[in-house]
Order: C-alpha cells, then structure tokens, then sequence
C-alpha cells in the first residue's frame, strides 16, 4: 500500500529556509516521477515542483523559481524541498505525491508569517 509521510513544516519568518521531507513505501520509489503540491486556506491544491525518477530533470511552478529546490535520494525512498526566502504567499499544506499515486498523505503545514 502506498504510503507518503511529510515533515519538516512549521512556522517561519519571511527570507527564512526551510527543507521538507518525504519518506515514501509501499511502491518502487525509484521507478515514479514524484512531486510537491501545496494548498492555500481557500484555494485549490497547486503542484509546486517535480523531479523525474532519476532524478535528473526538475521543473517548478513560476512562483517559486530560484527559491525552491526538489530533489531526491532513491536509495532512502526520500523526497525533499528546500525552500529558501520564504514569502507569506508560501503558506500552506504541503503534500508530497508519486505521479499516478493515491492516496495523498497528510501534508505538512507552513506558515511564513512575521
């Protein structure tokens, strides 16, 4: 059964950092491109970042180039985002999920707000 686990969100000042994990079971990790989404209070759920299986090709949502990192190690089943000069508009739950997946997990939540 598939099972996706995030961590690492909290409550951050805005310019703050912060590096969100996925640990991932239940599939062949290595063998799924993976992505983050996150959802705004009030708004529909927006994919932020993908990584393809190897890991070699990345793309991100415009709102978040040159700040935000995906990557990911196959040897652990980890997926992660660094997230660097964080804005407010940044808040939100943040879930991780395989391309063709389900279900979802139960997101990681972060708010950036001084």
């Amino acid at each position: 059964q598939v099972q996706l686990v995030e961590s690492g969100g909290g409550l951050v000042q805005p310019g703050g950092s912060l590096t969100l994990s996925c640990a991932a079971s239940g599939f062949i990790f290595r063998n799924y491109a993976m992505m983050w989404y996150r959802q705004a209070p009030g708004k529909e759920r927006e994919l932020v970042a993908s990584i393809i299986y190897a890991g070699t090709s990345t793309d991100y949502a415009d709102s978040v180039k040159g700040r935000f990192t995906i990557s990911r190690d196959n040897d652990k089943n980890m997926l992660y985002l660094q997230m660097n000069n964080l804005k407010p508009a940044d808040t939100g739950v943040y879930y991780c999920k395989g391309r063709g997946l389900y279900p979802w997990g139960q997101g990681t939540p972060v708010t950036v707000s001084s």
